[in-house]
């Protein structure tokens, strides 16, 4: 969908630098810190992953902002470890200690083996964008994401968040041609990825380098 047929196209023209009547701005927010209605959906999943993997509720979780605010766009409901979990890491959320997997990559039999994975993999995400854009039927535009290289190989070496990453700068400073193997191959898989959500309908896609200050 281009920008012209879009009923409130202001983001975007802000992403393009054109002339809108006010500036938008990104409140970075996470649905299930303030909205009660995520919660019971959230419950109803029986777990993050299940509710991740499946597109109605992810479709649901997706609009539910929007019927409570008239924000200018919307962003799909997703998490950027679907990606690392699609290569054969093994995604697991703990209610008490966050995501972990269960398969990081420590050494270089375990990068030899890493792959790029087969986009078929991630069809819930991209069958979530398609219900998301049904339904908001041109009225705004859809924000879609990934992590970038640096930050999914922290958590992909780690194994789940960190305080200081050490495992990953170790890696860094002792084997740099281990560790840019893995970006390459993440930078490969994101750009895939990414390609692949705006085929099925997002209008704007954004990194979050959430480690990129270590």
């Amino acid at each position: 969908m281009s920008v012209l047929t879009l009923k409130n196209d202001t983001f975007l023209r802000a992403l393009f630098r054109k002339p809108v009547p006010y500036t938008p701005i990104w409140l970075m927010r996470q649905a299930g810190r303030y909205l009660p209605e995520y919660r019971a959906l959230r419950s109803r999943s029986g777990s993050f992953i299940n509710l991740v993997n499946n597109p109605e509720f992810s479709c649901e979780v997706t609009l539910q902002p929007l019927k409570r605010y008239p924000l200018d766009a919307a962003i799909l409901f997703s998490d950027i470890l679907i990606l690392p979990n699609a290569m054969g890491l093994d995604l697991h959320f703990s209610e008490n200690s966050g995501p972990y997997f269960t398969n990081p990559i420590r050494d270089e039999d375990h990068v030899n083996k890493l792959f790029i994975p087969d986009m078929d993999k991630l069809n819930s995400t991209f069958t979530t964008i398609s219900l998301v854009q049904r339904e908001l039927e041109g009225k705004i535009p859809l924000i879609g994401f990934s992590g970038s290289p640096w930050t999914l190989a922290c958590y992909m070496i780690e194994g789940r968040g960190s305080n200081n990453y050490e495992l990953t700068k170790s890696m860094l400073y002792s084997n740099p041609k281990l560790l840019h193997r893995i970006l390459e191959i993440n930078t490969e898989a994101i750009t895939q990825f990414l390609n692949m959500q705006i085929k099925s309908g997002i209008q704007a896609v954004m990194l979050f380098d959430s480690w990129g200050g270590y």
